[in-house]
């Protein structure tokens, strides 16, 4: 089973750091969680494509993680397609498939019309909203739910994939959670959100004192982070979707590693982990992690 990093940012806009999506391949079939700005550039970067994703887990409704779902949708169709979309999501999740499928109608007919392509399947959405629990069980792979903190979002969840003995778990956004760290127990990789408090200042006419609190209160701080990991006792704490994109990391490993002894990895764009291997890559770099 193996991980990519396909986007570590937020909804800051930074060059380095893409919209939130992660890509996992396992038992033959590649999962996407999240889909946020750039993912089907970022896809292609990683050597697939659109096309070729079995099934888009979304972890919650919030822009930044879904905002590049119709350009998904169009990328995979003029990549030959020939299947439709399978979408995993929390509630409300049907509506803004509907919804965004309506908005581009005009468009996509044009299209349709003028390039005469051979299948339309890709323009299929199949859509599953999900409750907490097993939510794809096939292949030897297994795909948990779970319910995460992200008050006031009122349906965010984490994911967690197993195959062959190995695990993955992904915190979506969230304050700290104990539910997330019980289904992440012994997980191979933790792929976390962090909220590098100290680096978020309030700027007047950008954000408040009170705007940097709220945005808090339903992240993890990075002052957190790392006992989450130590918790849930993990093989890798790889650290996530970051607010803001730019900070000191030799602060963040420090500040992270009070509380966890184990292996932790600043996430970046295109970053890979091998499970099976524990290979961790990142361009020309890579190293194992040994047992």
């Amino acid at each position: 089973m193996e991980l990519v990093l396909l986007g570590t940012g937020c909804p800051q806009c930074d060059p380095l750091r893409r919209g939130p999506a992660n890509l996992v391949r396992a038992g033959g079939r590649q999962f996407l969680v999240d889909c946020g700005s750039g993912v089907a550039q970022r896809l292609v970067e990683a050597g697939t494509s659109g096309a070729a994703i079995d099934a888009l887990f979304l972890t919650h409704l919030h822009t930044d993680h879904l905002v590049d779902f119709y350009q998904l949708v169009m990328t995979s169709w003029h990549q030959g397609r020939a299947r439709p979309q399978l979408v995993f999501g929390p509630p409300g999740t049907r509506a803004f498939v509907e919804g965004t499928m309506a908005l581009w109608a005009a468009e996509r007919q044009q299209r349709i019309a003028h390039e005469r392509r051979e299948s339309l399947a890709a323009f299929e959405i199949e859509v599953a909203e999900i409750a907490p629990g097993t939510v794809w069980d096939a292949d030897g792979v297994r795909v948990r739910a779970v319910a995460v903190a992200h008050e006031p979002v009122k349906h965010a969840f984490g994911f967690v994939f197993e195959q062959a003995g190995h695990k993955i778990a992904f915190s979506g956004d969230t304050a700290y959670c104990p539910a997330l760290i019980e289904a992440a127990h012994g997980a191979d990789a933790l792929v976390h959100e962090c909220f590098v408090h100290r680096e978020l200042p309030a700027v007047p006419g950008i954000r408040s004192a009170e705007t940097v609190a709220a945005v808090r209160s339903y992240h993890t701080p990075s002052d957190q982070v790392g006992k989450v990991a130590a918790q849930a006792r993990v093989g890798l704490l790889v650290l996530n979707h970051f607010v803001p994109t730019r900070f000191d990391r030799e602060k963040l490993l420090a500040e992270v590693a009070a509380d966890f002894s184990g292996p932790v990895a600043v996430g970046e764009d295109l970053m890979k982990f091998d499970c099976a291997t524990r290979r961790l890559a990142h361009g020309d770099f890579a190293v194992r992690l040994g047992a």
